[in-house]
């Protein structure tokens, strides 16, 4: 990758090479002395602190309380649930010693915290007055991705929140799996300005040991589809091997009902590329950490005093407005480089101020999404004209995106038309007819898998786009990350 200061390849040019410029460019992260994990530098993990904080609060609202568990788990424990280890034997990292002594039962480095935590809970829970439990843990996981590792879309480790609730109904179980799939989806769109198809994944494609998965699924740039978040009804299949059990209001024990549901830092993965330009990052204002730069220009020492106490006064006006401010007061660097360098990391908001824009009583506003420059006076109403720049950066994202959505979707029912259109990078609605054989023969020759089986989906009358038998329903196929 080029050393050269800014982004050297264009977007449309060499997606990968300007995504990997653009991670490390804007310091978000680095690669770390192991292959397959990064380093997470301060402006990257703040970027994950603002969507935590903006999650967390919805599921503390939603009912929801944080807790930690540790980072090993006993081999015997990922045996409980047979499919469940097996899908992610692969995917393991073992400790086998303790220094030079062996241990015994291996460790795994966590990939998922299912087993773990459903033995803590069949502890915890002995009556349904212990009902619902839903607690969500804030940590890591690892999984051995050694190959086509890409920062934070596929990493050995990898920051993520994993939610595990319990209850006494299926029906209660169910309705808690498609209020974390909203929650996550609010989040997504009005906040990361990405649009999402939700529904479900195919048997094949589902969540191992889960009844059923839910999943968001976004298209980036380049045409792949990327998993954004799940949620899963895991139904009574963890709680038998766990004994995670109740005694019901009848005195009658019984098997408890469960969800688990994540999102990761691959967020900030699809952050970067659906909005991101050929400059640098493009952050959307209600998950950037720094929402308003505010760059003073002078060229004497009295120029200086005076626009920086200006710039401190706006400064103080808009942090009382909760917006993140900063002001650049580098003197080793000239205005023409703190000018690129905030538009390589993605600030959605430049504010210019010199002398003789005070002389004139204004500002010049700067958007980061398009670069168009507006001229905003010194007036009572100065605060409420850039928050309503910020809402039209904000609203302004999330229109491209969902225009990028639109423009790489497409129906098809030819299965040569399939392969033709797959190779321009879109999201294809397809009949299917729920056979899982069709769906390996697809996956087999092209590549794609059945992203997801949209909820809105229509029934179709056309025949399934392999085998020709009636198909079922409409699916969305595309190769993913």
């Amino acid at each position: 990758m080029s050393k050269e200061i800014g982004i050297t390849v264009k977007k449309n040019e060499n997606f990968s090479e300007w995504y990997t410029q653009v991670v490390l460019k804007a310091q978000l992260a680095d690669y770390a002395p192991v292959k397959g994990l990064i380093v997470l530098r301060p402006y990257g993990y703040s970027i994950w602190e603002s969507l935590k904080s903006s999650l967390d609060q919805k599921l503390k609202t939603s009912g929801h309380e944080s807790a930690f568990l540790p980072v090993l788990i006993p081999e015997s424990l990922l045996r409980k649930e047979a499919s469940h280890f097996a899908g992610f034997t692969p995917e393991v990292f073992w400790v086998t010693h303790s220094g030079d002594t062996e241990i015994g039962d291996r460790l795994a480095l966590r990939p998922t915290s299912e087993t773990l935590a459903y033995s803590m809970y069949s502890k915890w829970i002995k009556s349904w007055r212990d009902l619902p439990l839903k607690i969500n843990f804030w940590n890591t996981a690892l999984r051995a991705e050694i190959k086509s590792t890409k920062p934070f879309l596929r990493t050995s480790e990898f920051l993520w929140q994993e939610g595990h609730t319990v209850h006494t109904t299926k029906d209660e179980a169910e309705e808690e799996v498609m209020t974390i799939l909203d929650i996550y989806k609010k989040t997504i769109e009005e906040e990361l300005a990405i649009p999402v198809i939700t529904g479900k994944k195919s048997e094949k494609e589902k969540f191992v040991g889960a009844v059923y998965t839910t999943t968001m699924e976004a298209i980036m740039p380049d045409g792949k589809a990327l998993q954004m978040g799940t949620s899963h009804f895991l139904g009574q299949n963890f709680s038998k091997p766990f004994d995670v059990k109740f005694l019901d209001e009848q005195n009658v024990e019984t098997f408890a009902w469960q969800t688990s549901w994540g999102v990761s830092w691959r967020l900030i993965g699809a952050l970067i590329m659906v909005h991101g330009d050929d400059k640098g990052l493009v952050l959307p204002p209600r998950v950037a950490p720094i929402q308003v730069v505010i760059v003073p220009i002078y060229y004497s020492a009295s120029d200086k005093e005076v626009v920086l106490n200006k710039a401190t006064q706006i400064k103080d006006i808009l942090e009382k407005k909760n917006l993140r401010i900063k002001i650049d007061a580098r003197d080793e660097f000239t205005p023409g480089y703190k000018f690129h360098d905030w538009e390589m990391k993605g600030v959605p908001l430049r504010i210019e101020i010199g002398p003789k824009d005070l002389a004139k009583g204004k500002m010049v506003l700067v958007r980061r999404d398009d670069l168009k420059k507006i001229d905003l006076t010194f007036d009572i109403n100065m605060e409420a004209g850039i928050i309503n720049v910020l809402n039209e950066i904000q609203k302004t994202l999330f229109e491209n995106a969902k225009i990028l959505l639109k423009e790489r979707t497409k129906k098809v029912t030819d299965f040569e038309e399939f392969k033709k259109e797959l190779e321009k990078g879109m999201f294809l609605y397809s009949p299917w007819c729920g056979d899982q054989k069709c769906e390996e023969t697809i996956k087999e020759s092209t590549g794609a898998d059945i992203r997801v089986i949209p909820f809105d989906g229509k029934s179709t009358n056309s025949p399934c786009i392999i085998c020709k038998k009636p198909s079922q329903l409409e699916v969305i196929f595309a190769r993913g990350y």
